[in-house]
């Protein structure tokens, strides 16, 4: 895209916010809560973005706060890995890796800049001594910022490779199995998610990480539908599984 036709769509991104919407949202019937509405939905922002481009949008603000859940999550259920990141409670250090993105550009100095899958497998080493949670975070997050061309929004101009998204939602397969199975040489779990013996049964970090998995996906299939790209399912077992690689 050249300087005039960026010039154009930043033009077009200033002015739609001075457009309104609703401040509470609309109301769900069932449960009588709001449903969160977007800040862009306007006539302006419609211009510049297909129905692709806004389920993009959709699908990657939504991974992003589902994963910023589950960091907190961790920290909750892991504070040993919290106190390794210093001083700032599990909100504050989320806030910081997900609200200061242009500041960090997911290089993070604990993590010796780290990224993708390769920020993954710290998390998954035994012998890594630093924050896990964030490791593993900025990792998923980091990787699915690279499968969505290094883009947080999508507009007309843009193009998303469907086998990208696909490997990215299978790579959060492998780190979810792997973390669920990863021990010390103690035989303690490197990080717990699930219940410990003795407790009540816990799936609430398998729901939320089984939501980013079904929403990468279903963008990619769409989007594959839409080019007529076909996505090459490659069939692993989880267990020996290696992380897939982007185009």
């Amino acid at each position: 895209m050249n300087n005039v036709s960026r010039g154009v769509l930043l033009t077009l991104w200033l002015l739609s916010g001075c457009s309104t919407t609703p401040s509470g949202g609309y109301i769900d019937s069932p449960n009588s809560k709001p449903v969160p509405t977007r800040n862009d939905r306007n006539a302006l922002q419609q211009f510049v973005k297909t129905d692709m481009d806004r389920l993009a949008d959709i699908e990657y603000a939504e991974n992003a706060e589902t994963l910023r859940t589950l960091m907190i999550k961790l920290y909750r259920r892991n504070p040993a890995e919290a106190a390794k990141s210093g001083p700032g409670d599990p909100e504050q250090i989320a806030a910081k890796v997900f609200e200061q993105m242009t500041a960090h550009q997911w290089h993070f100095s604990a993590l010796a800049g780290a990224q993708d899958t390769t920020a993954i497998k710290l998390a998954l080493n035994p012998q890594y001594s630093g924050d896990r949670v964030l490791a593993l975070v900025v990792g998923i997050q980091s990787m699915l910022f690279r499968a969505h061309g290094n883009r947080m929004q999508f507009f007309i101009t843009d193009s998303l490779e469907p086998q990208n998204l696909y490997n990215a939602a299978r790579n959060i397969e492998i780190a979810v199995w792997k973390l669920s199975h990863a021990k010390g040489s103690s035989g303690e779990f490197l990080l717990m998610t699930n219940s410990m013996q003795g407790e009540s049964q816990n799936l609430s970090f398998e729901r939320e990480f089984s939501k980013m998995i079904a929403r990468t996906d279903l963008l990619a299939y769409a989007l594959a539908e839409k080019s007529q790209r076909f996505v090459s399912r490659l069939t692993q077992s989880l267990s020996t599984a290696t992380f897939l690689p982007f185009r």
